[in-house]
């Protein structure tokens, strides 16, 4: 299992409660730029409309810029394929208030391009710093470890 992209700001800006992986419909030539790793998920979120899951703001730069089509979109609305029972609980969850989708990475498994996307809550400041603090003292150990 490859990993293309990872959302970094996703853990550090939201507390995910659960995890989600679904399928993309992609153009071949946006498989081939992403397999180049030239995916970005920065300011990417998923959204319900009607009864489909689809990604937003996903940035897919193009394989080969000389041979796009005039109308490719770097920046494109992708639907997201997923179970009928999954999608019946995701329009549930993002109903409720406080609550987003967020899509924290992108891989490939089977051959296929799958991303795992949450459903977060967004953390207060206090939340952010808490974090910070604990990456920091770990940090610390470990440099003291190292040194015997």
């Amino acid at each position: 299992m490859a990993v293309f992209a990872v959302n970094k700001k996703a853990n550090f800006d939201y507390e995910i409660l659960e995890t989600y992986e679904a399928g993309l419909r992609l153009f071949g030539h946006e498989v081939k730029s992403i397999i180049h790793n030239t995916v970005n998920l920065a300011g990417t979120f998923v959204v319900i409309r009607g009864k489909e899951a689809y990604i937003l703001n996903l940035h897919i730069p193009p394989y080969q810029p000389g041979n796009m089509p005039k109308s490719y979109e770097e920046k494109r609305t992708v639907k997201l394929l997923l179970k009928k029972k999954e999608l019946l609980r995701l329009i549930g969850l993002s109903q409720q208030k406080g609550l987003t989708l967020i899509p924290i990475k992108l891989y490939n498994k089977n051959r296929n391009l799958k991303i795992e996307f949450g459903v977060a809550k967004h953390k207060k400041l206090h939340d952010k710093r808490e974090t910070m603090a604990k990456r920091d003292a770990e940090r610390n150990i470990d440099r003291a470890m190292k040194e015997y």
